[in-house]
């Protein structure tokens, strides 16, 4: 069970990338999957994030208007679009899918797994 975050690179202001989450040893659908960033010497904070059936979605204020997360069921593939890039989007960026499921008391539970990072670079 893996999950690969790739797309990442050097880019100047203004720039765009387009990330992609995929998946190998299970499939994402049915899982919300979301996107988290790392700056050096930050905590890491979540940048978007699509449900399980893709009719919702979350942006960080910091991003919204300039990122789009979407999903390619067929290619089991989840993007996030990076458009207007600023190099405060300098980051290690991870991809986390997320399976909510009932354990054996009928708790809900959510199982989390994450993503090798990609490095943003954003220069100036």
């Amino acid at each position: 069970v893996q999950l690969q975050a790739s797309g990442g690179g050097l880019v100047h202001a203004g720039e765009s990338l387009r990330l992609s989450c995929s998946s190998r040893g299970f499939t994402l659908n049915g899982h919300a999957i979301g996107w988290f960033r790392q700056a050096p010497g930050k905590e890491r904070e979540g940048v978007s994030c699509i449900s399980t059936t893709d009719d919702d979605t979350y942006y960080a204020d910091s991003v919204k208007g300039r990122f789009t997360i979407s999903r390619d069921f067929a290619k089991n593939t989840v993007y996030l679009q990076m458009n207007s890039l600023r190099p405060e989007d300098t980051a290690v960026y991870y991809c986390a899918a997320d399976l909510l499921y009932y354990n054996s008391r009928d708790e809900p539970v959510v199982s989390r797994t994450w993503g090798q990072g990609t490095q943003v670079t954003v220069s100036s």
